[in-house]
């Protein structure tokens, strides 16, 4: 029996598929990255974009950020810039109605039986700047604890100070609490002269041109600014020159 004669392929089409595959084995890799382009143009196969992005690559480089392909980035993950994870605007606060400041900071330690036990007590002035003031004292086991049981009691006993168009007091006054004692009078044109944490608490009333003068020997500074606080509370809307003349006739 003769021999069957085998036939090569002639097809081109089946030619240049094989020529291919031996030439670029499939390996799942990106082509761009591991082809010479000598080798893509003797195999007769266009030569791939540098800019073009594969799916994989696409996917791979979205895994990196944490998102998805091709989703879109909210206002809540672009944040401040268009940059994703930044912070906000710091325009969205809200400006607090009252300025609180820290007048002293006292560490208290209590011995028990199963040892020692640390608070803090914290004593805190209160003002809008523009006429009302309060003075507040807060205990607690850590100094943010305390801090924020003495800015809430100084809000409670908020004062409000009669002060003149030039926003200073409109006579001299005098208050005392425990063994401080302070007298507080109008300065014209020497701005705030004053120490201690009476200073304090004039700051955040918004009072100007006025000088203070403990006139005890008292250290203690959260007596010192209830004292303030008591001066501020004898102030009348009435200026200096009324009340002698109220004075006078009374006497008369």
């Amino acid at each position: 029996m003769p021999a069957k004669e085998i036939k090569p392929n002639t097809d081109p089409i089946a030619q240049e598929q094989a020529a291919l595959d031996v030439k670029i084995p499939a390996t799942g890799l990106d082509v761009a990255a591991i082809i010479p382009e000598t080798v893509v143009a003797e195999a007769g196969v266009a030569a791939p974009s540098a800019n073009k992005v594969t799916p994989g690559r696409k996917m791979r480089d979205s895994a990196r950020r944490g998102g998805h392909a091709g989703a879109p980035q909210t206002g809540r993950d672009q944040g401040r810039g268009g940059r994703p994870g930044g912070r906000r605007d710091s325009g969205d606060r809200v400006k607090p109605e009252f300025d609180s400041k820290i007048i002293d900071i006292r560490r208290v330690t209590r011995v028990t039986s199963g040892g020692r036990r640390m608070n803090f007590s914290v004593s805190v002035v209160a003002g809008d700047r523009k006429g009302r003031v309060g003075v507040g004292l807060g205990k607690g086991s850590d100094t943010a604890l305390a801090v924020e049981k003495a800015t809430r009691e100084a809000k409670k006993h908020i004062i409000k100070v009669p002060l003149s168009a030039q926003m200073t007091i409109p006579h001299a006054t005098e208050g005392k609490y425990g063994s401080a004692l302070i007298k507080i009078f109008p300065a014209r044109g020497s701005g705030i002269v004053a120490g201690s944490s009476a200073r304090a608490v004039i700051e955040l009333a918004g009072i100007r041109d006025v000088a203070a003068k403990f006139m005890s020997g008292s250290k203690n500074r959260l007596n010192n600014a209830r004292a303030t606080i008591e001066a501020l509370k004898n102030l009348s809307k009435l200026s200096r020159a009324t009340l002698q003349g109220k004075k006078e006739n009374e006497a008369k």
